[in-house]
């Protein structure tokens, strides 16, 4: 049964039958084998078959929150005893930020207590990273919280949160509204969650700004900021904290405004992953 229970998880996780067949190695018609045998099993329907999509009936995903722990649990059998004898390989991406903050003192401890597990860090936008982590190309992606709902095969674990501020040359100014608005204001990339926090933010204040250039690297930001170049609202992240301390920053007031950073993985994680998102989680609670 355990073969249909991977193939289950596979089509509730790429929607139709064709996809699931296409990341599985597997044709149509052996995807919709496995199913029928799978319900034949248990005597009830799983889907609701409508049209080409393939979405699972309330039966359904009562089945398959079963099958992802008794799957991840199967996997786990071949996995040696001792961690320290643990190989494998472990892809995270990880936004900018948190590469030489929290994922540097993770990995060292992670390497300590798994010394025979590969780390491979991809770098990439949050966006980015989600889209490569929907598509099987990581195992997990420390990123900025999104503002919409995860595909439901994902899972979030929360490590921190950054306030926003205006970062500003001129440390004569002490209202954040009026530096936005009387200087040429530099955006952080709409193209990233913080960015999108931004123009949302802007937009719900009434505030137009002049703006003349959007970066996404906080670091370039904070230079040209320092250069007299313009102002810009930033996430105050850890990894940055020298470069804040070259620029003025005022604070906006709204403690509600900041940026969340955590952890997405599949819900269905292996061991070696289900460990380093937890060693985030220590290192979040430690800071």
């Amino acid at each position: 049964m355990l073969t249909e229970l991977r193939t289950l998880i596979a089509v509730a996780r790429h929607g139709t039958f064709a996809a699931a067949g296409d990341r599985i190695g597997l044709t149509q018609a052996a995807v919709s084998g496995h199913i029928k045998r799978l319900e034949d099993q248990l005597g009830h329907s799983l889907f609701d078959r409508t049209g080409r999509a393939a979405i699972l009936n309330g039966m359904g995903r009562t089945v398959l929150a079963r099958a992802e722990a008794l799957v991840a649990l199967a996997d786990t059998l071949t996995q040696p005893l001792d961690l320290t004898q643990q190989t494998g390989r472990l892809r995270v991406g990880a936004i900018n930020s948190v590469q030489p903050t929290i994922l540097r003192r993770v990995m060292a401890r992670y390497h300590a207590a798994l010394p025979r597990v590969r780390i491979e860090v991809i770098p990439g936008t949050s966006m980015e990273l989600l889209d490569k982590l929907d598509a099987g190309q990581l195992d997990m992606a420390v990123v900025i919280k999104p503002a919409f709902g995860l595909p439901p095969a994902l899972k979030w674990q929360p490590l921190l949160t950054e306030p926003f501020v205006v970062a500003t040359q001129d440390g004569s100014i002490t209202d954040w509204r009026e530096a936005v608005q009387s200087q040429p204001f530099i955006r952080y990339n709409r193209k990233s969650f913080g960015g999108r926090q931004v123009e949302r933010y802007l937009e719900t204040q009434g505030l137009d700004v002049a703006d003349w250039a959007e970066l996404d690297d906080i670091p370039a930001i904070l230079a040209m900021v320092a250069d007299g170049l313009g102002v810009s609202i930033l996430p105050q992240a850890e990894a940055y904290a020298a470069k804040f301390a070259n620029v003025h920053c005022l604070p906006l007031g709204d403690t509600d405004f900041r940026r969340e950073i955590g952890v997405i993985t599949p819900l269905r994680e292996s061991e070696i992953t289900a460990r380093f998102r937890e060693e985030c989680a220590r290192d979040a609670a430690m800071q």
